[in-house]
């Protein structure tokens, strides 16, 4: 019931919504502040639109003229509009001056109109008689307004009383705080409604509260009671939940240790392959303490600006506390916590984890807040960050054993519906170094398959299909092979089985088949440990390589060529001759020195070698000798059991697949010289 609960709200929540970067959201901002500025701010400072500069002498003309109706007084200025009769008359001085400029020129230009109906008119224009331009305004445009600058004259008020002009003086105070704010404030004010509207449009984000949520942590909460997994949602580690039990019982009850004085962890570091279930494991912890669970992943920490990510660590660690007891989970840790090299550093990235340093060293002790990392690059890490204090306790999560596999396909099984006898321990033992969500995938995989072919349960084959899946991709039945290739994929892939089925140290195999596969490989032959194996002999070793070679061989002694099919054998082989002598100390010439080592072993199998240029070349010879003696190895098998490859590939190419048990009783039927198919004969 509670977990039919559980998916209902997730059901209900609302989706997240992807949002746009905050630097979109500013530029826009600015952009259409911006806009409005420059569309209205040039009309409200210039005031009237169609104000023209003259000299002071034209001004005292007009007002001797009487052309002038009213003038306003400021500091350096005499503005001034000029009366009907006034304008009448610059008006026809404009046109008889523009008529004697025609006669007189008769290529001169006509009177353009422009976009806002003013005439522009050319140098010497009448309206100016010292010859400056300006525009006249037409009949339907507004007032004029001329202006001139002062020039120092005592007697302008005298002048103006005798005209009998209305005049008036205007506070330059004013106007220039009138002008402050429209340059200045208008644009703040323009930024701030479009913001104030954006922060109201968007709501909120997260927990950082809207638009303007600088530096909040947006980490995931969950409160401890809609947490419903624990431990028995988790197999296969069996190791590390011992080690976060006393996590557990601290948080159920942190005085016990306070009395004895012990000091628990303030934070533990989960390190393995990816999918082995390290943020499981931190979900299960909350869940099986009832706490609260705050996740975050380390790239969410970096941010553009230097100083977000410090912010963001601080606010995380502040809402950690206020929630105590609780539980901190970081994903990913080595996005903000590798090593300070001092080599291409990154400010942004170190301040985040200094921030992260000094936040768990402020810890109070018995505080009641845990913090959890996961990682699949431990050796990445900061030493700072490893130190007693802050990450006492490293928490291996390893690929599970066969037991964990089986386990681990039990609780996925268990969530779907399952016809006949499913027989998971055969499933575990052909997946060997599969992590838990490989075995998630696989199961999830056969539910898939059995709904493809009709059914309504997922029987064994399903399951031993999606393993195929899983390995070596979906069959390609599209593919259509000549039956010379397909003559030559089964002398492969049972010469791999043979050889295998002729050495006392090779693991037994399980199927054989030569249907094509997406992943490209036109066939396998699978193998299966009856057991878990955790260490390799030098015989083991060789064994293998042998077997890789077996395909090869096949190939050479039944159709008397090679072919690009055993590239992949070539590639393994090589590798694992390599790993003999530079590694694993397996080579009589070189001895016991390691001449190479794992860069990291978690996320790929490169390497980098740690010798000379003398030593390399060594080492090529010595790899060249090992796989060419494999190959030898197994041409001579091969030559012994000719007839069992002739007879086994005559059946393979019928049935195209193969089982472990059909390939026993096909190798016991042709030692006793019984047949079992007619020879493939090559077209």
């Amino acid at each position: 019931m509670q977990q039919d609960k559980n998916k209902k709200q997730k059901q209900d929540s609302p989706a997240p919504q992807s949002r746009r970067p905050l630097l979109f959201w500013i530029i826009l901002a600015l952009s259409i502040a911006t806009l409005i500025y420059v569309t209205l701010a040039p009309s409200l400072l210039s005031g009237n639109a169609s104000e023209t500069e003259v000299s002071y002498d034209t001004f005292l003309s007009h007002l001797e003229k009487g052309y002038i109706e009213k003038v306003e007084i400021r500091s350096n200025q005499v503005r001034y509009t000029l009366t009907k009769e006034g304008e009448n008359a610059l008006q026809e001085q404009a046109k008889e001056k523009a008529q004697q400029q025609a006669e007189a020129s008769p290529s001169a230009l006509p009177e353009q109109e422009s976009l806002f109906g003013f005439r522009i008119l050319g140098q010497g224009d009448a309206g100016n008689e010292n010859g400056t331009a300006w525009k006249l305004p037409t009949a339907a445009s507004a007032k004029k307004e001329y202006f001139a600058y002062l020039v120092g004259d005592e007697k302008l008020t005298d002048r103006l009383q005798a005209a009998g002009v209305t005049f008036s003086a205007v506070s330059e105070e004013r106007s220039i705080l009138f002008y402050m704010i429209l340059q200045y404030g208008l644009p703040l004010l323009v930024f701030g409604l479009i913001l104030a509207f954006l922060t109201r449009r968007l709501g909120k984000v997260g927990a950082g509260g809207g638009l303007m949520g600088f530096g909040k942590s947006n980490a995931r909460s969950v409160e401890g009671s809609d947490i419903t997994t624990t431990f028995k949602d988790v197999a296969g580690q069996d190791e590390a939940k011992e080690s976060l039990q006393e996590i557990v019982s601290y948080l159920h009850d942190p005085r016990k240790y306070a009395e004895v004085g012990a000091k628990m962890p303030r934070g533990a570091l989960l390190y393995g392959p990816p999918g082995t279930g390290k943020t499981l494991l931190a979900r299960a912890v909350a869940g099986e303490a009832g706490v609260p669970f705050l996740s975050i992943s380390g790239p969410e920490f970096v941010e553009l600006f230097v100083g977000m990510g410090a912010s963001k660590v601080r606010d995380l660690f502040k809402e950690a506390r206020e929630k105590a007891p609780c539980i901190v989970f970081i994903d990913e840790i080595d996005a903000v916590a590798k090593k300070r090299d001092g080599m291409g550093s990154n400010d942004e990235r170190e301040q985040t984890l200094n921030q992260l340093l000094s936040e768990m060293d402020g810890f109070e002790e018995n505080s009641g807040v845990i913090v959890l990392a996961a990682t699949n690059r431990p050796d990445s890490l900061d030493k700072a960050l490893l130190r007693p204090g802050r990450f006492d306790r490293r928490v291996p999560v390893e690929l599970p054993d066969q037991g964990g596999r089986e386990a681990i396909l039990r609780i996925h099984a268990a969530k779907v519906k399952t016809q006949g006898d499913i027989d998971l321990a055969a499933i575990a033992r052909i997946t060997p170094g599969a992590s838990g969500a490989d075995l998630a995938n696989v199961v999830n995989e056969a539910a898939l398959c059995a709904v493809r072919n009709g059914r309504r349960a997922v029987i064994q084959r399903d399951l031993e299909d999606s393993v195929d899946t899983a390995l070596a991709g979906k069959q390609r039945k599209s593919m259509v092979i000549s039956r010379k290739e397909k003559q030559t994929i089964a002398y492969h892939e049972v010469g791999h089985a043979i050889v295998t089925a002729c050495q006392e140290h090779a693991a037994p195999v399980h199927k054989i088949t030569i249907i094509p596969r997406t992943s490209g490989a036109l066939g396998f032959t699978l193998q299966a440990d009856e057991g878990e194996h955790f260490l390799m002999d030098k015989e083991e070793a060789f064994a293998k390589l042998v077997t890789l070679a077996g395909g090869r061989a096949a190939e050479q002694i039944m159709c008397h060529s090679v072919t690009t099919g055993a590239s992949n054998d070539i590639e393994e082989a090589t590798k694992l001759a390599r790993a003999m002598i530079t590694r694993y100390g397996m080579s009589d010439k070189l001895g016991f020195v390691a001449f190479e080592q794992m860069i990291n072993p978690y996320l790929s199998s490169d390497t980098a070698l740690t010798c000379s240029q003398d030593t390399a070349a060594r080492i090529d010879r010595e790899v060249i000798e090992l796989v060419q003696r494999a190959y030898e190895t197994a041409l001579k098998l091969l030559e012994e059991n000719r007839s069992r490859l002739e007879a086994i590939a005559g059946t393979l190419m019928e049935k195209e697949t193969i089982s472990g048990e059909e390939f026993e009783a096909l190798m016991k039927q042709t030692d006793s010289g019984a047949e079992t198919s007619e020879e493939p004969k090559e077209t």
